[in-house]
């Protein structure tokens, strides 16, 4: 049985793939068919890839000139596989639990892609989603978060960020949030949180006077 922890915040700001949606094997398959018509190493870009924009890790692996359209390839086959996409567990019956002006949805997806993708897993789509569209830096970089604590009106000290990838917790971190990890596409032990759950199932949210109070029975963060 883990710790039982308990984090009062004014707003929940989750990631998308992997931690509301499981897209692995859309992602997978979209990165691996790119890297062979590319001659690139698929495991390695697998290994870097997830939580951050595309852009980003294309901008790793080919010259400038070469960048705009590999970006938009990769959007066309991403955007044509959708069949496997699901929620993941709890996080329909978590959402629904949440007033629209306590919980955003900061992605390294582009608009487009994410409201797919959330609507094809049956999921909500929030008031505010900032996607690599909104930001000029993807994660790490905590621009997304803190957009979107804005864009609710609320600190982002008393924010809680929920993310499956390193990037996105390292975002998350130097926003100023507290941090709610879920290994559902990486090992627990590569997530470095205040609190890390094997997914949402273990957290519970309820509305107080002044917030909310998200309770999680946890390892080890």
């Amino acid at each position: 049985m883990g710790e039982l922890m308990r984090f009062e915040v004014q707003a929940i700001l989750f990631d998308i793939d992997g931690t509301l949606v499981d897209s692995t094997g859309v992602v997978e398959r979209t990165w691996r068919a790119w890297a062979a018509e590319h001659g690139r190493d698929a495991d390695a870009i697998l290994r870097v890839c997830h939580g951050r924009r595309s852009e980003d890790t294309i901008a790793d692996l080919l010259p400038p000139s070469e960048r705009d359209a590999a970006v938009r390839e990769l959007a066309r086959m991403e955007l044509a596989d959708l069949d496997d996409v699901v929620a993941l567990p709890a996080a329909k019956t978590l959402l629904s639990e949440l007033p629209a002006d306590r919980w955003a949805a900061v992605t390294s997806g582009s608009q487009e892609l994410m409201r797919a993708r959330l609507a094809a897993a049956g999921l909500p789509v929030p008031d505010v989603l900032i996607a690599a569209d909104d930001v000029s830096a993807g994660k790490p970089d905590p621009e997304g978060y803190l957009k979107a604590a804005a864009a609710l009106g609320h600190d982002i000290a008393d924010c809680l960020v929920v993310e499956d990838a390193p990037a996105g917790l390292r975002a998350g971190r130097a926003a100023g949030a507290r941090t709610l990890a879920v290994a559902t596409s990486h090992d627990a032990a590569e997530l470095t949180a205040d609190a890390v759950v094997e997914d949402l199932t273990s957290c519970r949210v309820d509305r107080v006077a002044d917030g909310l109070v998200v309770t999680v029975s946890a390892g080890p963060g």
